[in-house]
């Protein structure tokens, strides 16, 4: 009995040692000293910008170009004939980055001291992602958005009229914050830090968004406040200012179509509404945007040939004897998009966020309206030498005064307009935005369109809503309109 009560003791004993030695290391031992417990902003920074500009860029190459008519396919061409399933890209990459744009914001406003600039780039980001979203879809979550972690499982959407006064709001907010004062901001791959660029673009996207809501609301105290005051309210004042995000050859800032096959680039061509009006103007960035076709260049007289939009497959496929006599998009869409970006490199592919043609556009538009003082015409001017420059190209001499050039009062709306489009070349999304407000230019549904001859106006709510977030989104529904393409959002009503 003795001994079995020692061996007791001993055991107990023993047992006691181990958990007290793993108790006192167990924090130690099991903590990665390779993944941080808390990050900074600086951290989260590059994916807040890099994973929305790619998306961006996806959806515009698979579905804005085509609908704004920059292109055509001839393969595969259910997107060409609005035939386009769930959209979901812009939805779940925009919730996704929300997220983390929240958590910089609160990351930065918790620091000591305060870190400004962070929380004024949060909010650009901010404005810019929900915009992107909103636009897309109508009345979307906003305020209750992002709220998981809170409980909020299932938010509510809110109007679209209250998202952009929010838009508005969190740019206006940027502006104040943003200074070189307010310390640096690292891990800018945008901008370099430059928190000049930041504030300018919160001010020039401001102008964006006052003219998208133009139809609803009025605007002209709010974009001559901006215009009349450039020392407290900073535009772009040049392409060395817009907002583009230029691509490196490797990974993580690599050209996101990079591992798309040639062939998936090759389905996509010229469209004949671009190239004809670029051809009937005598304009050079045809050889920017398009490839001669490859029958042509053989032959030794190299030649540009749109395909019409909303071809069924075979009539796509084989229009003008098929696809060796159809131009290919330019090469900057796909080859040079692999090149290391170099100042003489200028025509390589970047992610856009906005440029300084657009702002001259937009400018051009409120000068003719007069929500703004200022020479529409000088505007417009601007805007067309801005997109020339900005593939290297000086505007050719004769240019602007030809016909369906020069700018009249009698046309100013439809040349702006016109001109803003082909600027927009790239930008699908925000050219499809602008279209549904203006109208500019003319877009036709192809002839074997499968959607009643009627060009989308906006894309459906992904299933997993309806599934996840029913009561939401049916009050949304009753609110904007039935749940399909062709249901206009509040400020396209």
């Amino acid at each position: 009995m003795k001994k079995t009560y020692i061996r007791l003791i001993a055991c107990l004993t023993l047992l006691m040692a181990v958990g007290t030695s793993c108790d006192n290391n167990f924090e130690e031992v099991n903590t990665n000293p390779n993944v941080p417990n808390t990050v900074t902003p600086d951290l989260l920074l590059p994916n807040i910008i890099r994973s929305p500009i790619n998306e961006n860029m996806g959806t515009a190459w698979g579905i804005g170009n085509t609908v704004m008519q920059y292109t055509a396919k001839i393969q595969f061409v259910n997107e060409d004939r609005y035939l386009w399933g769930e959209q979901n890209g812009i939805w779940n990459t925009g919730y996704s980055v929300l997220r983390e744009i929240q958590n910089m914001y609160t990351i930065a406003s918790s620091a000591n001291p305060v870190q400004k600039n962070y929380q004024g780039v949060a909010l650009v980001m901010r404005a810019w992602v929900t915009s992107l979203i909103t636009d897309a879809y109508g009345d979307v979550p906003f305020t209750e958005a992002t709220k998981g972690k809170e409980a909020t499982y299932f938010p509510k959407y809110d109007s679209q009229e209250s998202i952009y006064t929010a838009i508005l709001k969190d740019l206006a907010d940027a502006n104040g914050l943003l200074a070189p004062e307010n310390g640096a901001i690292n891990g800018d791959i945008l901008f370099g830090g430059d928190v000049s660029k930041w504030k300018k673009t919160a001010n020039s996207l401001r102008l964006r968004y006052l003219m998208r809501i133009s139809n609803k609301k009025d605007v002209k105290a709010d974009m001559q406040a901006i215009v009349g005051n450039p020392t407290t309210y900073p535009v772009f004042t040049s392409n060395a200012d817009h907002a583009t995000l230029r691509y490196l050859p490797t990974v993580p800032n690599q050209f996101p179509l990079y591992t798309s096959r040639v062939g998936s680039f090759d389905e996509f061509r010229l469209s004949k509404t671009l190239g004809d009006r670029l051809t009937q103007l005598n304009d050079p960035r045809l050889t920017i945007f398009a490839r001669p076709t490859v029958a042509s260049v053989a032959a030794g007289k190299p030649a540009y040939v749109g395909v019409p939009n909303g071809l069924d497959d075979n009539s796509a496929l084989t229009y003008n004897g098929g696809a060796q006599n159809v131009s290919r998009i330019g090469s900057n869409y796909y080859i040079d998009g692999f090149g290391t970006p170099t100042d003489a490199n200028l025509n390589i592919a970047k992610g856009i966020l906005m440029t300084y043609a657009e702002l001259q556009f937009i400018l051009a538009e409120a000068a003719q309206k007069k929500f703004i003082t200022g020479d529409a015409k000088s505007y417009y001017e601007k805007g067309i030498t801005a997109s020339f420059n900005y593939y290297a190209l000086d505007v050719p001499a004769g240019y602007l005064t030809q016909p369906n050039a020069a700018f009249t009062d009698a046309k100013a709306l439809e040349l702006i307009g016109t001109q803003k489009w082909i600027a927009l070349f790239y930008n699908g999304l925000e050219a499809w935005f602008d279209w549904r407000r203006t109208g500019i230019p003319t877009i036709t549904p192809g002839p074997s369109n499968l959607n009643q001859n009627r060009v989308p106006v906006r894309f459906p709510y992904p299933s997993s809503e309806l599934s996840l977030n029913k009561a939401s989104v049916e009050a949304a529904i009753k609110t904007q309109g039935t749940n399909d393409l062709n249901t206009p959002v509040w400020w396209d009503k």
